[in-house]
């Protein structure tokens, strides 16, 4: 614990790096080679590459001057070959004017000073940007870039930081972390590692993709005017991402670092952990109470206490005698295992994984060619090198041993990596062989959990016979969605961490890491009845629903507080998974956009001042608005809403937007609100998703006020990878709202996957008029529609709420409700 003595005068430090004094100096020579505009100056060289969808990067090679200059411009693994992206290049054009260059695009033009190498930012129309200063380094040849910026300025985006969700006046760190304890505001660097400042200004948004997984820093609170990007080792490689929008910025980005997979359907269910499930006994009654209460479940974790020793690849033959036979029995249930598999080896000559590592050189060496040796929870442990193709591939073949156990996902934690010792984790000096590139570990600290992450998700890949794999991991970098979800490590059961998880996991999402969330209930500390209460309610619609809580803690199932707390908790996990076919069409929309599954007010309505730091409240897609409490005792709270008209979710109100509105909420309700034109499906409550019947499937259409909306359908069997070769259905909505007529079209974009979900049962909520003649009919070639009949329908006169029943449409079609 820190005292005042920590401050002592003689203690303060100044904060951050400061600026070398080195830059490229004067302009020599600019060429053109294919992609590339080269320059080359006094002291050094700037690469800029013009890649697709307009983005544009900048690598800079200091004291590499001339055209003699080695000037490698390979890129790191978070990066995907743009030549298998789908985009192409923009054509650019280089002239000379004067004392500048000028490079234009479609989406960007460039100015380049002759005399020092700063660049000016302009859109494609010649609307300022940014300018640049120079380039500037130090004798280590760590770089600073300093943009400018306005003041109307906001910044967004950075991966895993603590905060509010506008990181303006603040500064972080790139160094991928193990920590504990605390998380605070100020705290600077925690377990991933995501260099993407968004910047969104009055009239523009953009973002700048620093790729160094080396220690880097980001300054937004020095200057009032700039910010500062900065490097401390290895190279200044950064790319610029246009917008317009923060959208397009986003999109551009995760088109740049990949998007996810689509994971398997019981990944998005309610899942349940403990630091630990001490026994295959409890395991197994664990999972027998939720069926017996009732209560949605689809995976139980298995923290370190499951191994031998904390060996990973094993289980305790004491604790889990039938490790096999358990995942048999929970399997019945519908509850899947999810074991915890960490990078540290123990140092011991009788167990098979080190002396397999050891003997084949899959472990990290020092200089000295000596393994790298520290301890974590095995003793002293070594630690294979992801950096080699060939480490990788055995590590994720040792998966086997899960799989034929029939587990299908795995947790990797500590892969920051994290060791106890000094530095927290491995010796700098420690050396990868990065497939005969050797590079040393502060080089690419950053990049270990991704390419952890890789070799799990690949190998597991490799062994499920087509299923789809499922890897939560602890510690990444860019790119990390491509193999894994994140959740947000070691939070406390505070309610100023249940706070904090919101705009962190929104700028995670802005990140391009769609599939996130905390530790529901807090991990450490001890939560309450009502604290876990809250939490649920919201963790049941973050894009990863999982309670974890550490060993010292009390026990905060959702039945450890009694009746009441059980059955709030029961109903808020109910609710998740009756909006799966919503939640999971929206992850099909982040697997093809890379827009996030949650998603700050900030990114729909981005025009709006009163959201761009908007830290408490959330949209699910496009479609809810929820605005969860997060103090005790409270039972009303502000909301704001966005232009438009909204409806409560639970009773129906309507409200105009464009202002603040004072919910009730008490302790069984969250407020949760769905915009006018909003199309929302919903299947009834199962206990899990291995146990779905597949019955009908209700759609809640939100009209009223002449709305328009929009939606797609995603279906497919939610198990394997057979989607990627067509096996999915997908169905457009569109709501159309005239004075006297509603129409919703249905289109049938594809029709490849067939459920038992033959009828689906329509639900027109909060009818502004009553209705009279109803018309279905299919919609021909040319748009027109044909024919009519009329289909089985119901009408709540006191609710105001149509329902139609029609079968599961094989072409596009159109419904149509006249007003009486």
């Amino acid at each position: 614990m820190l005292t005042s003595e920590a401050i002592s005068p003689d203690k303060v430090q100044a904060v951050g790096r400061t600026i070398g004094s080195m830059t490229l100096g004067p302009v020599q020579s600019v060429r053109r080679q294919e992609q590339d505009l080269i320059i080359s100056a006094e002291n050094g060289s700037l690469v800029i590459r013009i890649l697709p969808r307009g983005m544009i990067r900048f690598k800079l090679f200091p004291g590499a001057a001339g055209e003699d200059a080695v000037l490698s411009m390979k890129s790191t693994v978070a990066v995907v070959p743009q030549e298998n992206s789908g985009g192409t290049l923009p054509e650019a054009r280089l002239t000379e004017e004067g004392d500048k260059y000028t490079l234009a695009t479609s989406e960007a033009i460039l100015s380049i000073s002759k005399q020092d190498g700063g660049i000016s930012f302009m859109s494609g129309s010649r609307q300022f940007i940014a300018d640049q200063a120079p380039l500037a380094w130090d004798e280590s040849q760590a770089v600073t870039g300093l943009f400018t910026a306005g003041k109307s300025a906001h910044f967004y985006g950075l991966g895993e930081k603590t905060g509010a969700l506008d990181k303006k006046g603040e500064r972080y760190e790139m160094w991928n972390s193990d920590v504990y304890a605390p998380h605070v505001p100020e705290i600077e660097a925690l377990y991933q590692s995501i260099p993407l400042l968004v910047v969104h200004e009055e009239d523009y948004t953009y973002g700048l993709f620093l790729d160094n997984p080396g220690r880097t820093f980001f300054d937004m609170r020095s200057n009032t005017d700039s910010f500062l990007m900065q490097t401390e080792t290895g190279s200044m490689d950064y790319y610029f991402i246009p917008g317009p929008d923060m959208k397009g910025v986003v999109s551009r980005y995760t088109s740049l670092t990949g998007r996810m997979e689509l994971p398997p359907h019981w990944a998005l269910g309610y899942h349940q952990s403990r630091y630990s499930y001490m026994s295959q006994e409890e395991v197994l009654e664990l999972a027998r109470t939720f069926r017996a209460k009732q209560i949605p479940c689809d995976a139980i974790y298995l923290d370190i206490h499951y191994m031998e020793g904390y060996r990973v690849f094993t289980f305790d033959p004491e604790r889990f005698p039938d490790p096999k036979g358990m995942i048999a029995e929970l399997k019945k249930l519908g509850i899947r295992i999810v074991p915890i598999v960490d990078p540290g080896v123990k140092l011991d000559m009788n167990y098979p994984v080190f002396k397999e590592g050891t003997m084949n050189g899959y472990f990290c060496l020092k200089p000295d060619g000596q393994p790298f040796v520290g301890p974590v929870w095995p003793g002293m442990s070594v630690f294979p090198d992801f950096t080699e193709d060939r480490a990788s591939e055995w590590w994720g073949d040792l998966h086997r041993f899960y799989t034929e156990m029939g587990i299908e996902g795995i947790w990797n934690d500590m892969n920051e990596p994290a060791v106890f010792n000094p530095s927290m984790t491995m010796d700098l000096d420690t050396m990868h062989g990065n497939n005969g590139e050797p590079v040393s570990h502060g080089e690419i600290h950053n990049l270990y959990g991704l390419l952890m992450s890789e070799a799990t998700a690949e190998g597991m890949k490799r062994n499920l016979n087509g299923h789809r794999p499922f890897v939560l991991t602890r510690a990444g970098y860019a790119g990390i969605q491509r193999y894994a979800a994140v959740w947000t490590g070691d939070n406390r059961s505070f309610w100023e961490h249940m706070a904090m998880s919101i705009p962190m996991v929104l700028n995670l999402g802005l990140s391009g890491v769609a599939f996130a969330g905390p530790d529901i209930g807090g991990f450490a500390h001890h939560t309450s009845g009502e604290l876990l209460v809250r939490w649920t309610q919201m963790g049941a619609l973050f894009p990863y629903c999982r309670n974890h809580s550490e060993l010292r803690s009390i026990r905060q199932e959702p039945w450890c507080f009694g009746p009441e707390v059980e059955e709030i908790c029961r109903e808020y996990i109910g609710l998740r998974y009756r909006l799966l076919p919503l939640i999971y069409s929206v992850f099909r929309e982040a697997a093809e956009t890379g827009l996030p599954v949650l998603r700050p007010l900030v990114l729909e309505y981005p025009e709006d001042p009163n959201v761009t730091n908007l830290c408490d409240q959330f949209l699910l897609g496009e479609q809810l608005l929820a605005a969860p409490v997060y103090r005790p005792g409270t039972t009303c709270r502000a909301v704001y809403l966005p232009a438009g008209t909204w409806i409560d979710y639970w009773s129906g109100q309507r409200y105009e937007g464009g202002r603040h509105i004072l919910a009730e909420a008490p302790l069984e309700r969250l407020p949760l609100y769905v915009k006018a034109g909003a199309i929302v499906p919903h299947q009834p409550v199962v206990e899990s998703t291995a146990l779905e019947a597949q019955r009908e499937l209700t759609i809640d259409v939100y009209s009223g006020d002449e709305s328009a909306g929009h939606f797609e359908l995603y279906e497919d069997d939610g198990l394997t990878l057979d989607y990627g070769a067509g096996a999915y259905s997908l169905h457009r909505f569109r709501l159309r709202e005239e004075a006297s007529v509603i129409k919703l079209r249905i289109d049938t974009l594809h029709s490849g996957y067939g459920t038992s979900q033959d009828t689906w049962r329509l639900r027109f909520k909060h009818l502004s008029f009553l209705p009279g003649e109803i018309a279905v009919g299919a919609i021909s070639a040319d748009g027109a529609f044909e024919g009519s009949n009329s289909p089985e329908t119901y009408y709540d006169e006191a609710e105001q709420e149509l329902t139609l029943w029609i079968s599961r449409p094989s072409s596009d079609m159109e419904i149509r409700i006249h007003q009486k």
